[in-house]
């Protein structure tokens, strides 16, 4: 069953100079979970934080860390990330072979666990783990930069991921990263997403419109 729409503002986009102040402003906009995009430079073409960052990060704002990890191989810093803070940890499906075995260890860690697929990866790669999982999240851009246009086919995908989700009768937040803005966000929202990762679309006009940009994108 589809929640209530939910905002992760994307702190990839946030001013890194004053990070802690960020997450008090968007905390206070009213956002929902903190997004942390975690780039190795090797799964994708950038390099963002680790773990020690997350760890500062994490006294200056309650919400929950929802931690997407595009990392290969991911098992080796799983420990970190969770003891840094994270609330949610989400892994690739196409990071690793193990990833059933991956997810079974971010839950015996008592912590929510995602599982991400990029755009070429079809909904029907993660069906064998969807009894472990808290949390999709489709890419709906190629991972590794801000700021790039909504793939238009991710529609079909989030509409096949809700199915089946709701065929589970468990609650997983299905969430879409990549390209939100107040113009995409309805018809994400229609397709049957229900968390919304975005970055510029927050950060964009400064901590003056923080909140008038999460609500916009909540609808």
């Amino acid at each position: 069953m589809q929640q209530e729409t939910r905002i992760a503002p994307s702190i990839l986009s946030a001013d890194f100079a004053c990070l802690g102040e960020e997450l008090r402003a968007i905390d206070a906009a009213g956002c929902d979970y903190i997004h942390v995009d975690v780039m190795d430079g090797h799964f994708v073409p950038n390099i963002t934080m680790g773990p020690p960052v997350l760890s500062k990060l994490k006294p200056h704002c309650a919400k929950p860390f929802d931690v997407h990890l595009m990392i290969a191989p991911v098992d080796p810093l799983l420990d970190a990330f969770i003891a840094a803070g994270s609330d949610i940890v989400t892994v690739h499906i196409e990071a690793s072979p193990h990833t059933h075995r991956t997810l079974q260890a971010i839950k015996s860690a008592g912590i929510r666990a995602g599982v991400s697929l990029n755009p070429q990866t079809p909904a029907s790669a993660v069906a064998h783990v969807m009894d472990l999982v808290d949390l999709v999240l489709v890419m709906s851009v190629n991972p590794g930069f801000g700021g790039q246009s909504f793939i238009e086919g991710s529609l079909s995908k989030i509409a096949e991921l809700r199915t089946m989700i709701d065929a589970t009768g468990r609650v997983i937040d299905l969430e879409v990263d990549g390209g939100v803005t107040p113009e995409t966000a309805p018809r994400i929202i229609e397709a049957g997403a229900d968390v919304l990762v975005a970055g510029t679309a927050v950060f964009k006009d400064g901590p003056g419109g923080y909140a008038a940009n999460i609500a916009a994108l909540r609808g």
